[in-house]
């Protein structure tokens, strides 16, 4: 038999951030448990601030009847002479009955002690409150509180539950409180609980309560109160996903409402503005015509016809957050960029100070500078690296820290910098994401490719090196960061050869280590199959930017019509080159040449040879181009003639066509 089944857990107003996190999560924690418990069926997973609500249309009123089975002992070592072993008296007691009860049933080749016995399912009214509690309490939301005289914790405080299988209350106590039949509206609606006598009822006295249990209706219900203040405003509302997933967690009525603040703080950068809108209000911002006007948008939750009050009370909270970061900006402005104090402030423990940290920055922009021969001022280099952290001393930064970089290039700017030190400064840790925008200028580039090997360099130099999913320095972002920088302004980057020379200045460091770690993550960041790179790795590539250009143009190839039947041939070439070094020269001896298909391979690789090619695509492609000549060499040459010099020279003219080839990519570690 089914019936519907509500669960709603009251508490009081969650924190948005901390369930977002663990949402993904509620519902199979919830599924686990009810599998476990034989009732798994399909439900609803649904929540406001303050509530966590299940809904089954159709849920068992107890489990199914089962059968359990029992496997004991081979009846050899159950009964000697006849007589009943402790392992035959263990097991009549583990299974609750007496010896004569038991039977015995053949179990991979032996006959063994057994017992079956029928299982009648247990009532869910029963299982209920043990399944509700479980999955409550395996929710995982940070910190938790403990309230009143309870032992308990929870992420906010417990106070109602409410089960109902069919229109019955499921009697069970949570956190010390009772299931009732009653629920809680929109606190303006009414303060009080609001008795139901059935689940039907629930949702309909939340919704005339001014409650809006579905999130995706609040989702819609904000959406569309956005799409109407931009038409009727002309206007663009800058729409954050992670904020607007907040401020759905966070309403269980939401309407948005458009605000003003004085233009006067417009002389602010924009992102200062955003940031104390988003950060401490959880306002959007406005713009018209790309440019950030003095509006902003907040999702209210009032129940009101008239949000005059709602909006005039916002506008004056935002108007002190913008009066603090105008006062920071000025003093800011007033006292200049200065690096005084960065002696002071510990970068880590074991790698100095941050003021250490720009001293060993500015040495390896130097040198990549130098070895990428950048085209610009290196007087512009030197001077962004030296002020490029005096932010940090700001009140701005320490007021929001999340802007460090960002505001120094602002200040740089007023203060008469370069704008190429001024761009460099605010760019200085970009990629800072998966889909991060880039430093835009190779000058950019460096300063930013120095800040994050030195980062590198000096945590491993100091063994803090990321294990398992672990990575509290963001060090495997900061590999994502090099290779993108690299391949997005062409730098040649040997990590081998370019990480043991800037290694130099740190203590020692295992650069095998840090090798993998690099090429680990590399392995991560191309979209391609894994063996492809693995095939262009194996070629020995070390330098970042080559690298790419080879696995783009192996992949290329790869992906080809016909590529499966080219590579049977040439793995058949490494198969015969496996025990010769390829890393010695292979000079073939025409004179040696007998057969037609040897000399017209030999002339065909030859002539590829010799021509010099626009990119690594067509040069593999050429190189595998050769198929035919090989087929028919192997078709029709016996490479391991009896004559040793004709034997040494096939296999070197084979050795010469796959070291080509190897140069690029060890085609035989390509798997499709």
């Amino acid at each position: 038999m089914l019936k519907t089944l509500l669960i709603e857990i009251g508490v009081e107003e969650l924190p948005a951030v901390p369930l977002l996190k663990e949402l993904k999560n509620i519902e199979k924690k919830y599924a686990d448990i009810l599998e476990k418990h034989s009732l798994l069926g399909e439900f609803e997973f649904y929540y406001t601030p303050r509530r966590l609500v299940i809904w089954h249309r159709e849920f068992k009123v107890s489990q199914e009847d089962s059968v359990e089975e029992f496997f004991g002992a081979p009846l050899a070592v159950a009964y000697k002479d006849g007589v009943a072993t402790p392992a035959a008296n263990g097991f009549a007691k583990k299974c609750g009955v007496t010896l004569e009860e038991l039977s015995s049933t053949d179990k991979g080749g032996k006959e063994v002690l057994y017992y079956k016995k029928d299982v009648k399912g247990k009532p869910s009214t029963d299982l209920l409150p043990e399944i509700v509690e479980s999955w409550i309490k395996s929710l995982e939301f940070g910190k938790t509180m403990r309230w009143g005289s309870s032992a308990e914790s929870f992420i906010r405080p417990v106070r109602w539950v409410n089960t109902l299988l069919g229109d019955e209350l499921v009697p069970m106590t949570l956190f010390g409180v009772q299931s009732s039949k009653e629920t809680y509206v929109h606190r303006i609606s009414k303060f009080g609980a609001t008795a139901i006598s059935g689940a039907k009822e629930y949702f309909e006295v939340l919704e005339k309560g001014g409650v809006t249990l579905f999130p995706s209706k609040r989702a819609e219900k904000i959406s569309a109160d956005f799409k109407l203040i931009e038409k009727e405003n002309d206007v663009t509302i800058e729409i954050d996903s992670e904020l607007f997933d907040e401020v759905v967690a966070i309403n269980e009525n939401p309407t948005a409402l458009l605000g003003s603040f004085d233009e006067a703080f417009l002389r602010l950068p924009p992102e200062v503005i955003i940031t104390s809108m988003k950060e401490h209000q959880r306002y959007f911002p406005v713009f018209k015509d790309g440019k950030l006007i003095n509006k902003f948008v907040v999702v209210s939750n009032a129940l009101t016809d008239d949000f005059s009050k709602v909006i005039a009370g916002n506008e004056t909270v935002l108007r002190p957050r913008l009066e603090d970061g105008l006062f920071f900006w000025d003093n800011d402005l007033k006292n200049g960029l200065s690096t005084k104090g960065l002696e002071k402030v510990t970068f880590f423990k074991g790698l100095g100070t941050v003021a250490d940290k720009i001293e060993r920055e500015g040495k390896i922009a130097s040198t990549l500078f130098d070895k990428f021969e950048v085209d610009a001022d290196k007087a512009d280099l030197t001077r962004a690296v030296e002020i490029a952290k005096a932010d940090l001393m700001s009140e701005m930064v320490y007021e929001f820290t999340e802007l460090q970089g960002l505001m120094g290039g602002y200040y740089a700017a007023e203060q008469g910098e370069t704008k190429a030190v001024a761009t460099a400064i605010s760019e200085q840790y970009l990629p800072d994401g998966e889909d991060s925008t880039l430093p835009s200028t190779p000058l950019s580039g460096v300063v930013a490719m120095s800040i994050k090997i030195d980062t590198l360099l000096g945590l491993f130099s100091v063994n803090q090196i990321p294990t398992g999913s672990r990575d509290p320095f963001a060090l495997r972002r900061a590999v994502n960061g090099l290779v993108r920088i690299i391949n997005e302004f062409e730098f040649s980057f040997d990590i081998v050869e370019t990480m043991k020379e800037l290694s130099q200045n740190y203590s020692e460091i295992d650069l095998v280590k840090l090798e993998a770690f690099i090429l680990e993550r590399v392995k991560r960041y191309y979209d391609v199959n894994p063996s492809i790179i693995e095939a262009v790795l194996a070629s020995g590539e070390r330098d970042f930017l080559r690298l790419a250009q080879k696995i783009k143009a192996l992949n290329n190839l790869v992906n080809a019509e016909g590529f499966d039947e080219v590579s049977s041939t040439f793995k058949r070439v490494a198969n015969i080159t496996k025990d010769i070094d390829l890393s010695k020269d292979h000079a073939v001896e025409t004179s040696l040449l007998s057969e037609a298909a040897e000399k017209e391979l030999f002339k065909r690789y030859s002539d590829v040879s010799a021509v010099s090619f626009n990119s690594y695509e067509e040069e593999l492609d050429a190189l595998l181009g050769l198929k035919p000549e090989l087929d028919s060499f192997f078709e029709n040459v016996m490479v391991n003639a009896e004559d040793a010099a004709l034997k040494n020279n096939r296999k070197s003219l084979v050795a010469s066509v796959y070291k080509s080839i190897l140069n690029i990519a060890d085609i035989k570690e390509v798997s499709i």
